[in-house]
């Protein structure tokens, strides 16, 4: 017996994001290059903040556990 061909699902592959995540990457890529001191002092203010949200999601888990 011949077995049923299925037809094909459609995958969903959008323009709209790959366009987004294109325009994303290349707008970091030019403050990056344009504005490297910038770029770097919000990378160091983005890391301080994580930081300061690990420390306090620890001391909670501390606090807790106690």
């Amino acid at each position: 017996m011949a077995k049923k061909s299925m037809a094909p699902m459609p995958t969903g592959n959008s323009v709209l994001p790959k366009l987004i995540t294109t325009a994303v990457v290349l707008a970091l890529l030019v403050i990056v290059v344009k504005h490297p001191g910038d770029a770097a002092t919000w990378v160091t203010a983005l890391a301080g903040g994580a930081v300061d949200v690990i420390d306090g999601v620890a001391s909670f888990i501390r606090q807790v556990a106690n």
